[in-house]
C-alpha cells in the first residue's frame, strides 16, 4: 500500500523557519522525481518545489531563494527547508510524485502568523 506521511508543520512567526519531512512507502520514491505541493484555504493545490532522481531542483517563483527541497534515497524521505516564512506561505503542505501522482497523504499544516 502506497503511503505518504508528512510532518514538521506548525505555527511560526513571519521570518521564521520550519523543516518539513515526508516518509514515502512503497516503490513510488525510488528513481522518481518528487515534489512538495501546498493548498491554502479557498485555493487550488499548487506546486512548490521539485527534485529529480538526480537531485536537480526547481522552485515556484514565490518561494525561490527561501525554500530548499532535498531527498534521502536511503530513507525514502523528502524534505523541505523553509526559511524567511511569510503569511502567504500558510497552507497545508503535501508531498507526492512530480508526475503521475499517487493517493495524497494527510499533509502538514503550516501557519505563518504573528
Amino acid at each position: 500500500q502506497v503511503q505518504l506521511v508528512e510532518s514538521g508543520g506548525g505555527l511560526v512567526q513571519p521570518g521564521g523557519s520550519l523543516r518539513l519531512s515526508c516518509v514515502v512507502s512503497g516503490s513510488i520514491f525510488s528513481g522518481n522525481a518528487m515534489a512538495w505541493y501546498r493548498q491554502a484555504p479557498g485555493k487550488e493545490r499548487e506546486l512548490v518545489a521539485t527534485i529529480s532522481s538526480r537531485d536537480s531542483t526547481n522552485y515556484a517563483d514565490s518561494v525561490k531563494g527561501r525554500f530548499t527541497i532535498s531527498r534521502d534515497n536511503a530513507k525514502n524521505s523528502l524534505y523541505l527547508q523553509m526559511n524567511a516564512l511569510k503569511p502567504e506561505d500558510t497552507a497545508v503542505y503535501y508531498c507526492n510524485r512530480r508526475f503521475h501522482v499517487v493517493s495524497w497523504g494527510q499533509g502538514t499544516q503550516v501557519t505563518v502568523s504573528s
